[in-house]
């Protein structure tokens, strides 16, 4: 390291203004890179700060959450979020309340937090396209990636003053650790990484607040730390877009960029693209953080295009063609807010049934698989078949088979509870999912089921119907399952299901794993 450089960080790590995190998040840092720390140990760090506290469960109770039922004390947020989850949220709150807006600076703390949250939202929507990344670490770490910015702006304001006064001339588009590294010796990106060093925080943090402008620097080994590194290089360009006055240039460059992901498809980066507004507006309000009014993104490239196209106009026409864009504008909001609305629920929703359909409840699953396995907890899984569905569709048509369907979820879902679901796995068949639910109360769960169905009077205001139903039941702890994964767990409660249905029908059926024989 040169000597300039290193006067520089001396500097900064030695200045009276360098922001340093509270005990709670230093100890809460100790504690998870500890493998003694036990359950009680992170609680017990947390409840030590009641206004943190109150904020977490806030948070938790949030719909950036978005929980079935509600959490009333750390414990239970801790047990249902998982220790790395919680983690976050703490650092979440630690890092947003950082920093004062510095006396005489150009530097705009408020602008900086929401730009901040926007690369956070964009890091974990883009997180959860990835197998075996968490996504709420991803949101702290997308919360961070130009924390560097924050320390020039306080330890050494009238310099970094001078660069702001030239990114302001030449555009927020110009490539700002260049000029960085030209005033100050050091870029934003690498002053962050030796601050967060000091913090005590993991290595995954610093490679991406280190490599997140030019990913292909990140020399090390570590193929997770690479993977982290390119999710936030694409959450900035997303950020871009919003803050940028030629969005349409970033837009391109994040479509180019999205192969270093794996699984991030062409469709997949345009529905977080839809969606990214109304993400962030649910993380401010969750986070308690100030931000403008978030257009959604496909607004945003269709009023710079019209800019692009009104270059040319002249002054008059120009005049016309605003307000014509203006409406069209206004038009095409609304169009989306209706559309998005639609494909939200056409996605999610069964047309006829109107519960969640199959794609949802393979999300959800996978979803509480990943929680379980945090937790530690347990998890059971139900297959329903209506017996003999098709002779109801022979003998008295189509119609009666949609009401005897439609019933059914009916009678069934009030027999669970808010957080279980209960989705049409394909025709006349039903899954049900019961988080933190042993083998013994899902087979309760089952017969309750089995037996509702049994006794309910399907009247259709012609005729009384009979229905019974067919169960296989499957229970898991997928963190001491090695290989644990959801097609197989899917597979044995079809597996119990078809045992039930071969032994005659109308029976409940808990999965057993088949044994080998002695040799």
């Amino acid at each position: 390291m040169s000597k300039p450089l290193d006067a520089v960080l001396n500097r900064i790590l030695t200045s009276a203004q360098l922001p340093t995190l509270p005990a709670t998040a230093v100890r809460l840092l100790e504690l998870t890179a500890r493998d003694d720390t036990t359950f009680p140990d992170i609680v017990d760090c947390i409840t030590r700060d009641v206004a943190l506290s109150a904020k977490i469960l806030k948070a938790a109770n949030s719909s950036f959450y978005s929980f079935q039922r509600r959490i009333v004390s750390i414990n239970q947020a801790v047990a249902l979020l998982g220790t790395n989850a919680v983690r976050s949220l703490v650092l979440n709150f630690t890092f947003l309340s950082l920093g004062e807006q510095p006396d005489n600076s150009l530097f705009n703390l408020e602008l900086f937090w929401e730009r901040s949250l926007v690369g956070a939202t964009a890091a974990k929507l883009l997180a959860a396209q990835v197998p075996g990344i968490d996504a709420d670490e991803l949101f702290t770490i997308g919360l961070l990636q130009n924390i560097g910015q924050l320390i020039f702006a306080v330890t050494m304001p009238s310099r970094y003053n001078h660069i702001l006064e030239q990114l302001a001339v030449n555009g927020q588009d110009a490539v700002e650790t260049a000029l960085e590294e030209e005033v100050l010796a050091l870029a934003h990106t690498d002053s962050g990484a030796e601050v967060a060093k000091v913090w005590g925080l993991p290595p995954a943090i610093l490679a991406a607040i280190r490599h997140h402008h030019d990913p292909d620097a990140y020399a090390d080994g570590n193929p997770h730390e690479r993977v982290i590194v390119n999710i936030v290089f694409l959450s900035d360009l997303v950020t871009r877009i919003f803050y940028s006055c030629a969005p349409e240039r970033h837009y391109r460059k994040l479509l180019d960029a999205a192969g270093r992901l794996p699984g991030l498809d062409d469709p997949a980066l345009k529905n977080i693209l839809a969606v990214i507004h109304r993400e962030i507006d649910r993380a401010a309000h969750s986070f308690e953080v100030r931000v403008n009014p978030v257009r959604p993104v496909p607004e945003i490239l269709q009023e710079a295009n019209i800019r692009l196209s009104l270059l040319h106009l002249s002054y008059e026409e120009m005049n016309r063609e605003l307000i014509r864009a203006k409406q069209e504008l206004e038009s095409v909001r609304r169009r989306l807010t209706e559309r998005n609305l639609l494909l939200e629920r056409l996605a999610n929703i069964d047309g006829l049934t109107e519960i969640h359909n199959h794609r949802y409840f393979q999300t959800f699953l996978q979803s509480e698989i990943n929680r379980a396995r945090r937790n530690r907890g347990s998890l059971s899984l139900l297959l329903a078949d209506i017996d003999h569905f098709k002779q109801f569709n022979d003998v008295y048509g189509h119609q009666t088979g949609d009401f005897i369907l439609k019933e059914l979820c009916l009678v069934a879902k009030n027999m669970l509870r808010e957080y279980d679901l209960m989705a049409r796995y394909g025709g006349e068949e039903f899954a049900f999912v019961l988080p933190e639910t042993s083998a013994d109360t899902a087979m309760d769960v089952a017969n309750r089921l089995h037996r509702a169905i049994a006794d309910h009077d399907f009247f259709d205001g012609q005729r009384h119907y009979r229905v019974s139903i067919s169960l296989g039941v499957t229970s898991a702890v997928p963190a001491g399952v090695d290989g644990f994964n959801r097609n197989d767990f899917i597979g044995q409660a079809d597996q119990a299901l078809y045992t039930a249905k071969n032994k005659g029908r109308n029976q409940v059926v808990l999965y057993q794993p088949r044994t080998r024989p002695a040799a």
